[in-house]
């Protein structure tokens, strides 16, 4: 049975996402669903938004074969409770797997689960959790990690990622990609790959410029020079040089270098490709002219890369 652990002003996603995932897997695996809400207090639990979730009371079952804990506002009330910690200690003693999306990496490193192990949590919580627990070997950038029985996801839909992945491990990778095609994922995201997208991370993607950007994500075996850009954007090179600067807070050669970098990681960490084709398909045409940009952004080439993902 998979137990979801709430507690109020929880994020309601966290638990929803995970819940349908293996709700949806389970139907493709010719099974029933076994999956519980719990919490301390059985009964109606209020989320963050409002909106309330029946849950079971939270006691230590053989039944359970995976707890995952949610986040949320909630969550430092949670990590305090004597009560919650002693409960997720009794769980991962029987050494079933134990999972934490977003904030719940808090409950999991006040339990002592994370201590000496790989994790991740929300980016925005970074320097507060590594303050808070130097023990934790973090992966700030990580959608979600595995270290053995414990497992931790980024903030919310990457609790998704990390139970599609707990899908593909009990019922095979097959089910785990109807199981994503029937939730309308794009794709489903290994867990090394970023938390941060190049387009978000942008002064103004969703501006005059972002159709652009997005046509760019999409062409980017295309040379797209500046000159390439302007015309698709209806401007001249030099003033949509400016406009693009002014708007976006980077160059036209920039952006589009922080997009083929993204994109090349993505396929690199999640993919058995050849370099040299991810390369030549990206835009950066030559495997050395990609490696110098990987180290430039990741500190490490895009092999290294590849090898961390399959680790993790």
């Amino acid at each position: 049975m998979i137990g979801v652990l709430i507690f109020p002003d929880f994020q309601l996603l966290d638990a929803a996402g995970p819940i349908s995932v293996f709700e949806i897997a389970a139907r493709f695996a010719g099974g029933a669903p076994a999956i519980k809400a719990i919490a301390l207090e059985p009964g109606p639990v209020r989320s963050s938004s409002g909106v309330e979730m029946l849950a079971r009371s939270a006691r230590p079952s053989n039944a359970i074969t995976t707890l995952i804990v949610a986040g949320g506002e909630g969550v430092r009330e949670a990590a305090r409770c004597a009560k919650t910690l002693a409960f997720v200690r009794s769980v991962a003693k029987r050494g079933i797997r134990v999972a934490s999306v977003c904030s719940g990496a808090y409950v999991l490193a006040e339990a002592g689960l994370l201590d000496g192990k790989r994790a991740t949590t929300h980016w925005r919580r970074t320097r507060h959790f590594i303050a808070t627990y130097p023990r934790v070997k973090l992966e700030p950038d990580q959608i979600f990690v595995r270290d053995g029985d414990i497992w931790t996801s980024a903030g919310i839909t990457a609790g998704i990622d990390l139970a599609l992945a707990m899908v593909a491990e009990d019922f095979g990778e097959e089910v785990a990609q109807e199981t994503a095609r029937q939730l309308v994922l794009y794709h489903r995201r290994s867990g090394g790959q970023s938390q941060f997208s190049s387009l978000l991370e942008l002064k103004a993607p969703t501006g005059r410029f972002g159709p652009l950007l997005a046509w760019a994500r999409e062409n980017l075996d295309a040379p797209l020079t500046v000159e390439d850009m302007a015309e698709r954007a209806g401007m001249s090179a030099r003033h949509f040089s400016r406009a693009f600067i002014a708007e976006t807070g980077t160059t036209p050669s920039k952006a589009v270098e922080r997009l083929r970098i993204e994109v090349a990681k993505q396929r690199v960490q999640s993919s058995a490709e050849a370099i040299e084709r991810v390369a030549e398909t990206t835009g950066f045409r030559d495997p050395e002219r990609m490696r110098r940009a990987f180290i430039r952004a990741f500190g490490q080439p895009p092999q290294s890369l590849r090898r961390a993902a399959r680790a993790g």
